[in-house]
């Protein structure tokens, strides 16, 4: 992020590189900065232009290729609303950009500068903006290469950073820095490219699952709204909040001010922002032309109006006296307050938000007469979550007065759901309404029933191991779908989880959960706010930890297994949202030990439709399984045995409408032919 001394450029002495004279650095960035710069003889390819740089850290191992991708897709795509991109070079052994300077301001900083002043957008100017966005992302999405064949580029990077707009009133689209395309002369390993910009993914990237170019329509719809209501569409006080939001699509700070915006705008946004691909508008074309409807008084005037408001937000000095007016206030009030409050003693969980202070031990007097002292606090949250102490128990920290864990915020939250305080003890909260054992009915059966009763309510397994400990895992439904596992195994609590994945390194667990209580027990929050993982990526590994809880029953020889309909626990803070066909084949490949197909019949035996074969038409009944398994059924109509099933499968790939795909390998074909007879979708 460059600073104000770099935007107004410090007095800086231009630089010699190659064949340009960097006169000064304009921004900065995690792989790259960029430098407003002139030729060393005559004007060509232009005046002044732009030219990117790799930072030392990002040239191993892309080097050129990165930059000269970049420059590909640019050069592909001739757009008055697409930066132009001249080429990229070398200078020794420094990769460089060069491209169209816009003379402005980014999309990201004007909107910062509306919000320091409290001004809003003018509806109409808004989707002036966002239409030439989207007249921008036509060119992107319809570019072919030199001969002819369609690229299918997907910029996934369509953020305020990435929209420039010039004093003159333009608007343009730039970095295709971390784009994906179909056709690739030079394939690039991907980028992450998203930490930072995870609230313009679409629900669809953020679970890690197939996307096409609608993708970058949601994000310029999230633009879109932000712009309309002068702050961020989805809600969340941390980064794992967001991406929820993203996933279930809560919109709320946008429906909130639906009423302030031209009759029809706020449908249109809702459609483009739907969590379904296929209910979202089509196209960047249909799109733009639909927006058309509300760019009034006209695109000529817009465009005047636009070029004021850049101007505007471009004068740093009056930003940089405003921010440093409103800092001073601050840190004078803040001052006051210190003079007139005493420091209070730091409790967990006594002013709500408030997180314990760090290094600190704390005692426990449990209700059934066990006491415990000197207990650190990540220990005291591994005691709570896997069912060592329960909301009954008491805990001082401190030396603070001894308070009941169901009553202490920070250690609340971690509780197993049936013995929280405000859930009540769900042991034996009647008679179940099923009831089965392990040995006679097997897990995945009990799974497929609940999914098709798309029931809701609790489902309590337990059983003793080899050493006669007890364990027991609670996984609460909705409407047939996984929505939240919690497990007394000390082995399934997140960090050992993100270690076995490879994920996280062991000393890097140590330190978070050495510093856990200063994030106020949240380990997610505690290994993003150290930077030690992705928000994406933990947000991913949170889901799929739900999932192997429950797959990891399938390999159960035996336990107790009883659900009780309509019990839920008090408050989730992560809830899954998972089709239970998902843990229900990583199950099959448990239980199997890694070789599912040893749980199919015979090669040369036949696929047949099962008793739900006709029921598989419905969206319903197939839900969101992975799409593995929904290739089976079909695989019925063509009089195919286990053996050419299993080719078929692996033959094909699991892709989205938009041509991204992934490949089907062995095991997970085989878990997917036992899934499906499972569900009563095939039999053999």
């Amino acid at each position: 992020m460059a600073t104000i001394r770099d935007l107004q450029g410090g007095g800086a002495q231009p630089t010699h590189f190659g064949p340009f004279l960097l006169e000064r650095r304009i921004a900065v960035g995690g792989s790259a900065e960029v430098f407003l710069a002139r030729p060393k003889i005559g004007v060509v390819p232009a005046p002044r232009l732009v030219v990117k740089r790799l930072l030392p850290a990002s040239r191993e191992g892309a080097e050129f290729d990165i930059l000269e991708r970049e420059a590909e897709l640019h050069q592909a795509v001739r757009h008055p609303n697409v930066v132009k991109v001249f080429g990229a070079g070398m200078v020794g052994s420094e990769p460089y950009l060069a491209m169209e300077y816009v003379e402005g301001v980014d999309l990201y900083r004007l909107l910062r500068r509306a919000e320091t002043d409290a001004r809003r957008m003018p509806p109409a100017l808004a989707v002036h903006v966002a239409r030439k966005v989207a007249d921008a992302l036509t060119a992107v999405h319809a570019a072919q290469d030199r001969n002819g064949a369609a690229l299918a580029i997907v910029h996934r990077d369509v953020t305020p950073s990435n929209v420039y707009l010039s004093i003159d009133g333009e608007v343009k689209l730039g970095d295709f820095g971390i784009a994906r395309v179909l056709q690739l002369t030079k394939p690039v390993k991907p980028t992450a490219g998203l930490k930072g910009k995870f609230g313009y993914l679409a629900p669809e990237q953020v679970a890690g699952e197939p996307f096409d170019h609608r993708a970058d329509l949601f994000a310029l719809t999230v633009l879109l709204g932000e712009m309309l209501i002068g702050e961020r569409i989805f809600p969340g006080s941390g980064q794992l909040a967001v991406l929820l939001a993203i996933r279930d699509v809560n919109i709320e700070p946008l429906r909130r001010r639906a009423y302030e915006l031209p009759a029809g705008l706020f449908e249109l946004c809702e459609q483009g922002l739907a969590r379904d691909p296929a209910q979202r508008v089509a196209s960047a074309a249909e799109f733009s032309a639909r927006l058309l409807a509300f760019e009034q008084p006209s695109a000529a005037e817009l465009s005047r109006t636009l070029s004021e408001w850049v101007r505007w937000a471009r004068d740093s000095s009056q930003l940089a006296a405003r921010i440093e007016g409103q800092i001073r206030d601050s840190v004078e009030r803040m001052r006051a307050v210190r003079k007139l409050t005493p420091t209070p003693m730091i409790e967990i969980g006594g002013g709500g938000d408030d997180p314990p202070a760090s290094n600190s031990l704390s005692r426990v007097r449990c209700a059934d007469g066990r006491n415990f002292d000197g207990v650190s606090f990540p220990r005291l949250v591994e005691m709570i979550a896997t069912g060592d102490l329960l909301g009954d128990d008491e805990v001082s920290v401190m030396g603070a007065g001894f308070r009941k864990i169901g009553d202490i915020e920070a250690l609340a939250r971690h509780l197993l759901p049936s013995t929280s305080a405000t859930t009540g003890r769900l042991y034996e909260p009647g008679a179940p309404d099923y009831q089965v054992d392990l040995r006679d009915t097997p897990m995945l059966e009990v799974l497929a029933r609940l999914r098709h009763g798309a029931e809701t309510g609790a489902l309590f397994v337990e059983r003793r191991d080899q050493t006669a400990a007890p364990q027991r895992k609670e996984i609460y439904l909705a409407g047939g779908r996984l929505h939240h596992v919690a497990s007394s195994d000390r082995a399934e609590l997140l960090g050992e989880y993100l270690v076995r994945r490879g994920a996280l390194e062991r000393p890097d667990l140590e330190r978070a959960l050495g510093l856990l209580e200063r994030f106020g027990g949240r380990l997610g929050d505690t290994l993003v706010g150290l930077g030690m993982v992705d928000a994406v990526h933990l947000f991913r590994a949170i889901r799929d930890q739900g999932r192997d809880r429950v797959a990891a029953l399938c390999g159960w020889p035996r336990g107790r297994v009883a659900f009780y309909r309509g019990t839920g626990p008090a408050h989730v803070e992560f809830p899954l949202d998972l089709d239970l066909a998902s843990p229900m084949m990583a199950g099959a490949i448990l239980k199997s030990r890694g070789d599912p197909r040893s749980l199919l019949p015979a090669d040369d035996t036949q696929l047949l439709p099962g008793r739900r074969f006709e029921a598989v038409t419905d969206r319903v009944e197939r839900g969101t399984a992975p799409i593995s398994l929904q290739l089976v059924p079909g695989l019925c109509e063509e009089s195919l045995n286990v053996a050419q099933a299993i080719s078929r499968l692996t033959s094909q790939s699991a892709s989205g409408s938009g041509g991204q795909s992934r490949p089907i390998g062995e095991k997970e074909a085989c878990a997917a032919l036992v899934t499906a007879a499972g569900l009563g979708w095939i039999q053999f």
